[in-house]
């Protein structure tokens, strides 16, 4: 038997590390951004996902439709 453990990660672990990413990758004012229009939108990021990545297109049409979809929301 080993004496390893798994140490589930803590809400306030996962979301240090989830802003690290989103200001390392965006920016701060765009990280900020980006969450307020998640909170107000009430934007499902799993269904999008699912919607977007699942299709098998070419990374240029999948830009485009992110593009498209994100001025939707506007």
């Amino acid at each position: 038997m080993s004496d390893l453990h798994y140490a589930p990660t803590t809400t306030a672990e996962l979301m240090s590390r989830g802003m690290d990413c989103l200001v390392k990758n965006m920016g701060v004012i765009e990280a900020e951004s980006f969450i307020a229009a998640i909170q107000r939108e009430r934007f499902d990021y799993t269904k999008w996902h699912q919607q977007y990545f699942a299709q098998d297109e070419s990374i240029e049409t999948f830009l485009q439709q992110a593009t498209d979809y994100a001025k939707a929301l506007q």
